[in-house]
């Protein structure tokens, strides 16, 4: 019983801690000159993710069995997953929920016009314009590339495949440097104005020490919470009837990108939704290199059926954004689609571990 309420506890722990970081974050990006867009896919995605690729490195790096290491590549794997499914899902979801709930109201006062067409609803709005989705399929793209690569190195071996992991850093870095690059060209990022500094409510322009403690407190929050909420999972695992692998594989990895997901809300919540986008295909680059350059360097990085479904399925996710992309009809119900892929994973899985 106490696991349950733990679980509900840290999650709402995460949540709070990531409206904290939120707000944090975007006034770091205002001081270091940073462009909107590349708030969410550089700095929010790379502070969420951080906790994660230390967890990933401790567990290749000290792990005394191969099954303790193995951990670690089935983390590396489980998250872009669980980001490219649930964490897209969710964000269509919400936006679903809140502009539904929106458009009622004007709907209800009677203000439609006779012979005025209706609005085309919030299950049919396309999400992006044309500048922001071709943005958003350039970094699928890398993102695709990448995993593919990963994914077919997990099923060779041969010599020099370990230094390999050394070309995933390259390739991060690469990505950050063109994000931090061309993020301050964003238009108008600059002119939108930010909510107060939650530790610095009354001031107009906080001053950088209380961001900057802001920002890392409610990062350590973030990181405890986490680590917190996947030990309760792993102890309501057993409970449920589920083994210790379907656990790993299915409910750990959702565990992890909580974060991201908490981001997304938060900001869908405040009608940023190219944040929320944004910080979600940010994560995913992060999770698709540096802890896959972790697992080659210090693993024998070999998959099995279940690691390999999961490579599956994450490639069919970002596949079916990326037509929604290119045919520019990302609307929120599409999105909102993207989650049932995770249950295609889960019936997979069950006769992948069979």
């Amino acid at each position: 019983m106490w696991h349950f309420v733990l679980l509900i506890v840290c999650a709402a722990a995460i949540y709070v801690s990531c409206e904290w970081f939120v707000n944090a974050v975007e006034w770091l990006g205002r001081r270091l000159d940073v462009g909107g867009l590349a708030v969410g896919t550089v700095l929010a995605a790379f502070g969420t993710a951080l906790p994660e690729s230390v967890v990933t490195l401790v567990a290749v790096t000290t792990g005394g069995t191969a099954e303790a290491r193995d951990i670690g590549v089935g983390a590396a794997m489980g998250g872009p997953l669980a980001l490219a499914t649930v964490a897209y899902g969710v964000t269509g979801a919400v936006l679903l929920a809140r502009r539904r709930t929106r458009e009622l109201v004007p709907a209800r006062a009677g203000t439609e016009h006779p012979g005025q067409p209706r609005h085309q609803g919030p299950a049919r709005e396309v999400l992006a314009g044309r500048a922001d989705a071709a943005r958003l399929a350039r970094d699928q793209r890398w993102f695709a590339a990448v995993f593919v690569v990963k994914v077919a190195l997990g099923l060779v071996a041969f010599a020099c495949k370990p230094w390999l992991g050394l070309l995933f850093f390259a390739v991060y870095a690469v990505y950050f440097w063109r994000e931090m690059r061309g993020g301050s060209a964003d238009e108008g990022d600059h002119d939108e104005e930010l909510a107060p500094l939650k530790l610095q409510r009354r001031a107009s322009r906080p001053a950088t020490w209380a961001v900057v403690v802001q920002t890392v407190g409610a990062l350590a929050v973030i990181f405890a919470s986490s680590q917190l909420f996947v030990q309760q999972l792993d102890a309501v695992g057993p409970v449920l009837g589920l083994s210790s692998t379907v656990t790993a594989l299915l409910l750990s990895p959702i565990a992890t990108e909580l974060p991201e997901i908490m981001n997304a809300v938060i900001w869908v919540r405040q009608g940023k939704v190219g944040l929320a986008l944004a910080n979600i295909s940010g994560a995913m680059m992060i999770q698709a290199t540096v802890p896959s350059g972790l697992g080659l360097l210090f693993t024998d990085w070999r998959f099995d059926g279940a690691l390999l479904w999961s490579g599956v399925v994450t490639i069919i996710a970002i596949g079916y954004l990326l037509a929604t992309l290119r045919a520019h009809r990302l609307t929120p119900t599409r999105l909102a689609a993207a989650g049932g892929l995770y249950a295609v994973f889960a019936v997979g899985l069950v006769f992948a571990l069979g």
